[in-house]
């Protein structure tokens, strides 16, 4: 009988063209204050229907109010310690990049599939390479409208707390100008620079306008300038970004949020140290894009735990992964997205699925020890290789 099943199964997975039972693997997130999960427990279900096993680390949902025994009801396999799924899996599910500690697990057989922003980090691409690991970034799957699906949902939230951990930061005790975001009535409102209108700015952008600061958005594509004044108006000022503009608008900003991206690569340092003499004291930049390097002069990492530094007065909110702050949200909306392409590479296996989707084929950043997106290699001018080659 168990041969009989078996050769069932086999058949049923040519005639679905699928592979079979490949091992999913999901762990804790060991960056400072992240507690956002790769795998939510329908995520997993999805996994499990579709004739695949899931590992998972003890206590992996627990920051996002998942519990183990969510879990173990939708058909996973709860291991004690992450080594014990790192060891055993073919593809980890992750949230953020792996950080030093991990790299250990790193080998020829094993994908990996999360945020990686390896153009910001020269020492995790390096030992993706050295393992020869399959490496897929979420934030460089691409549609054909430039869409970048797995980052949006990350991107609005990013782009919303950015509104709301600005305002915080302008308070006094907290070291800011004292400025209430939206004033009252015979007072002024604050005055916000956006740098950037993608999904990060238009998202700040929607909740400063709801909350009536005056706000200025720069960007260099005029379209989506002209989209943005049909919708808002005169509501807010919209400029072409260029460096006389930006350091024009700085000069009276009490919030500034730089929203800028350049896919999967360094973020371009827009904001100079130069500038900071005409801003105001006490005014907060809030540098989204700090995972791409950051756009500042000055932007270096920082944590929940400790959000802030000063620079001339400035003060600068570079948390590296805002999205955690929220994780219930953050971890539902991650998923709703990165769902659809793991059970693409789970299901067809990694050659056939990067064959098949060719916006999943551009997440693919290191494969066989190659750099295989241009954005990393001109980062640290290391070789690229087109992944058509190696196919």
């Amino acid at each position: 009988m168990k041969e009989r099943k078996l050769y069932s199964v086999s058949i049923k997975c040519y005639i679905l063209n699928i592979q079979e039972n490949m091992k999913i693997g999901c762990v804790k997130e060991i960056k400072t204050s992240e507690m956002r999960v790769g795998l939510t427990p329908q995520s997993v279900k999805a996994y499990i229907n579709q004739g695949h096993t899931v590992y998972v680390e003890a206590g992996l949902g627990l920051g996002s109010d998942f519990i183990d025994s969510e879990y173990e009801k939708a058909g996973a396999i709860v291991l004690s310690t992450a080594k014990e799924v790192w060891d055993i899996v073919d593809m980890m599910v992750k949230v953020k990049e792996p950080l030093e500690s991990e790299y250990q697990y790193f080998r020829e057989d094993l994908i990996i599939y999360t945020y990686l922003h390896l153009a910001a980090d020269e020492k995790l691409t390096k030992a993706l390479l050295d393992s020869k690991t399959t490496a897929i970034a979420y934030e460089t799957i691409e549609l054909d409208n430039r869409e970048l699906p797995c980052l949006k949902p990350m991107s609005e939230v990013a782009g919303r707390l950015s509104a709301v951990e600005g305002s915080k930061f302008l308070q006094k005790p907290m070291g800011g100008r004292g400025i209430l975001i939206s004033g009252v009535p015979g007072t002024k409102r604050a005055n916000v620079v956006i740098i950037g209108a993608g999904v990060v700015g238009v998202n700040a952008l929607q909740l400063l306008s709801g909350l009536n600061a005056h706000v200025t958005i720069l960007d260099v594509d005029l379209n989506k300038l002209t989209q943005l004044d049909q919708v808002y108006g005169n509501q807010i000022q919209t400029l072409y970004s260029n460096e006389t503009n930006i350091h024009g608008a700085l000069k009276t900003a009490d919030l500034v949020i730089s929203a800028v991206l350049i896919k999967g690569s360094k973020a371009p340092k827009l904001v100079r140290k130069e500038y900071y003499k005409d801003m105001r004291k006490g005014a907060v930049i809030v540098d989204v894009a700090i995972d791409q390097g950051g756009s500042t002069e000055v932007s270096r990492a920082t944590t929940h735990k400790d959000p802030i530094f000063v620079v001339d007065g400035i003060i600068h909110y570079c948390v590296a992964n805002m999205p955690g702050a929220v994780p219930n949200t953050s971890t539902e909306a991650l998923n709703n997205a990165t769902i659809k392409y793991g059970l693409m590479l789970a299901n067809k296996g990694f050659v056939e699925a990067i064959k098949f989707d060719k916006a999943l084929f551009k997440g693919v950043n290191t494969y066989k020890g190659l750099i295989v997106y241009q954005g990393v290699a001109k980062a640290f001018d290391l070789p690229y290789t087109d992944l058509n080659q190696l196919l």
